[in-house]
C-alpha cells in the first residue's frame, strides 16, 4: 500500500512539472514572438584560401671584386756607358843603385906609454913619494862669510844660486848644506872645496853630489 502511495506522489509530481515546463515554454514563445527580430547578418563569402609563402633562398652573395694593382714599372736608368779599361803603363823599372862600399879606416893604435927611466935608488932605502900640493883656494875667491844660523844662509845661498838653471832647486840644497856644515863656498860655482869634507863630500840618497 505505501509503495502504490509513494508511486502515485512521484507520478503526480511529474505531471505537474512537466505541465508548469509546457506552460513556461509557452510563455517563452509568446515573448520571443512579440518582441522584433535582430536582423541576421549575411554569411561572409569563404575567403580564399591562403597560400604560405614560399622561402626562397638568398641570393648568393658574390665576393666583391678585388682589382689587382697596377704594375709598377721599375724605373729605367741608362745604363752608364762602359768605357773600355784603360791600360796603365806598366812602371818604370830602375837599375838598382849602387852603394859605394864604407870606407875601410886603418885602425887606430894607440901611442905607447912613456917609458920613465929607471930611478936609481940605494938598496934598503924606502921609495920615495912626491908630497901632495896643498889645497890652495883661487885667488880671485873672496873670504868666507861668516854663517851662525839657519836664517843667515838664505841671501847666501840667494846669491850662491842666481845663476843656475834651477834656483829653486839649488837653493833647498844649499840652505840644507850651509845648516849642516855652517857654510857656503863664495861665488856662484867652483870653490867647494874651502868649506871642507862637510861641504864636498854630503852626497843625496842616489849618491850624487849634494851640496852647489
Amino acid at each position: 500500500m505505501a509503495l502504490r502511495a509513494a508511486s502515485l506522489l512521484l507520478a503526480t509530481l511529474l505531471l505537474v512539472a512537466t505541465k508548469v515546463s509546457s506552460n513556461n515554454e509557452e510563455e517563452y514563445q509568446m515573448e520571443k514572438d512579440t518582441y522584433p527580430k535582430a536582423p541576421v547578418p549575411a554569411p561572409a563569402p569563404p575567403k580564399a584560401p591562403v597560400k604560405p609563402p614560399t622561402s626562397t633562398p638568398p641570393p648568393p652573395v658574390k665576393p666583391p671584386k678585388t682589382t689587382p694593382p697596377p704594375p709598377v714599372k721599375p724605373p729605367t736608368t741608362p745604363a752608364p756607358p762602359v768605357n773600355p779599361p784603360k791600360a796603365t803603363p806598366p812602371p818604370p823599372v830602375y837599375p838598382p843603385k849602387a852603394t859605394p862600399p864604407p870606407p875601410v879606416y886603418p885602425p887606430k893604435t894607440a901611442p905607447p906609454p912613456p917609458v920613465k927611466p929607471p930611478t936609481t935608488t940605494p938598496p934598503g932605502s924606502p921609495p920615495k913619494t912626491a908630497p901632495a900640493p896643498p889645497r890652495v883656494p883661487s885667488p880671485a875667491a873672496p873670504p868666507l862669510p861668516i854663517v851662525r844660523t839657519r836664517k843667515d844662509c838664505t841671501p847666501l845661498c840667494a846669491a850662491r844660486c842666481k845663476a843656475h838653471s834651477r834656483p829653486n832647486y839649488c837653493a833647498r840644497a844649499c840652505i840644507t848644506c850651509c845648516d849642516r856644515c855652517k857654510c857656503v863656498p863664495p861665488g856662484t860655482y867652483g870653490n867647494r872645496e874651502m868649506c871642507g869634507k862637510c861641504y864636498t863630500d854630503m852626497t843625496t840618497h842616489g849618491n850624487r853630489i849634494k851640496c852647489p
